[in-house]
């Protein structure tokens, strides 16, 4: 699938997708800003500033115009917050182009952030933080990134404390946004039945004569372990949910389709490894899953499950026992083609409405400022041989770049220490 890039000369991006034969068209707006860009005093308010923009603008001056105007569009809508991005877009039928660019560069550009809507909104965010730590195996995702990066931002709750939610005032709002919310850090991805040509017609009216800047720079994560780590939260469930986290890359890896790759081995699908061992053979867990989380200066590869109470000292030595197997014995060719061709397939089924077509370009140009078509990655996950897998198993699974976060009814991380190892 074809695409084009422009930059305009205050440094705004923009990636046009045409789809002819697609009956709608997604506008997104990525900002190259999220919670590792913020100070321990105002972790929380790049999500928060994300709900705010929703809440009025210069032209719409209440939340209800907006939603009422996209509503009456049949469109689908919404935003989102990331350690190093932030995201806000609209899906609608292809003939409403003009006027969901027209919202959505509007939230973007004009939002006034009233502060009685603030006032308001910390509430909604505090139950949004109590909503995530009530749900175990979304909240053990934050537990792992609290394990591996600590008191620096990628260590960060992304949706920030509650106290410092609290405290936000509007003034940090529109300190922040002045800070980092610049064309230079911006890219607008349109995907759909429209041309490059109506695309950038919009673009250059609305985005045109805004002034440029510096962006701020985030600071740079610093990975620092010499054994293996273990948080464990005590919470009184049926099920104990977990994650088995080893560092690995960073998104510039070249070693990013093998890591694909391994993942998939172990967790792709339901003749996995993995699903294989847990579910139908030790019949301990609904769900298990891999895969390489990675971002522009660090990555971890981690396999996420949630088991018996009684079985999860059992099920994590089996889960470690797998990952050790890699090291020890090539996988078989007929094993490797049956995951490539997963991996491909998944990959162009998720790539069917105009909302994922913008998202796949949108974010590897936002993150990595060179986004790769399906095509070349397709024939990078094909290049991957057994002997690239096991020695990638053999530099990431080792004992002193393994880590677990456990979400369960334990108090003692002592005895599962004990067991980490591979």
């Amino acid at each position: 699938m074809k695409y084009s890039k422009r930059i305009l000369k205050n440094g705004l991006r923009v990636i046009t997708v045409p789809m002819k034969d697609n009956p709608t068209v997604t506008v997104l707006v990525l900002v190259e800003t999220g919670s590792k860009y913020e100070t321990k005093r105002i972790n929380g308010l790049s999500h928060f500033l994300e709900h705010m923009c929703f809440k009025g603008t210069s032209k719409r001056s209440k939340a209800i115009d907006i939603s009422k105007e996209l509503d009456a569009l049949g469109s689908q809508y919404n935003a989102f917050t990331a350690q190093e991005y932030t995201g806000y877009y609209a899906k609608s039928d292809a003939r409403h182009f003009r006027k969901i660019f027209d919202v959505i560069s509007d939230i973007y550009l004009n939002s006034t952030f009233p502060e009685a809507e603030m006032e308001k909104e910390k509430g909604v965010i505090i139950e949004e933080i109590n909503m995530y730590e009530d749900m175990p195996n979304r909240h053990v995702q934050d537990l792992v990134m609290q394990l591996l990066y600590k008191d620096q931002p990628a260590g960060w709750n992304i949706a920030g404390e509650k106290e410092n939610i609290l405290n936000m005032k509007r003034s940090d709002f529109v300190d922040y946004k002045k800070t980092h919310y610049l064309p230079s850090a911006t890219s607008i991805i349109v995907a759909g039945r429209v041309t490059e040509k109506d695309v950038m017609k919009e673009v250059k009216k609305v985005f045109g004569k805004v002034s440029g800047g510096k962006k701020a720079l985030k600071k740079k994560v610093i990975e620092k372990q010499s054994k293996p780590g273990v948080l464990v939260s005590f919470k009184d469930t049926d099920q104990t949910h977990f994650v088995l986290g080893v560092r690995s890359y960073n998104l510039f890896s070249k070693k990013d389709a093998a890591l694909a790759v391994l993942s998939a081995i172990l967790g792709g699908g339901m003749s996995s490894r993995l699903f294989q061992k847990l579910r139908e053979e030790m019949g301990v867990g609904y769900y298990v899953k891999s895969f390489n989380d990675s971002y522009t200066d660090h990555g971890f590869f981690q396999i996420s499950a949630g088991v018996d109470n009684k079985r999860v000292e059992e099920v994590i030595k089996a889960i470690l026992a797998e990952c050790k197997k890699l090291i020890n014995e090539k996988v078989s060719e007929e094993e490797l083609s049956k995951v490539k061709e997963f991996l491909i397939g998944n990959m162009k089924l998720s790539l069917e409405s105009s909302d994922d077509i913008a998202s796949f370009y949108g974010l590897q140009e936002i993150l990595k400022h060179d986004p790769e078509n399906i095509e070349r990655k397709i024939r990078k996950i094909r290049k991957v041989t057994a002997e690239e897998l096991r020695s990638l198993a053999e530099d990431i699974f080792k004992n002193n770049k393994l880590n677990l976060a456990l979400i369960g009814p334990f108090k003692d991380s002592s005895r599962f220490v004990k067991i980490l190892k591979f």
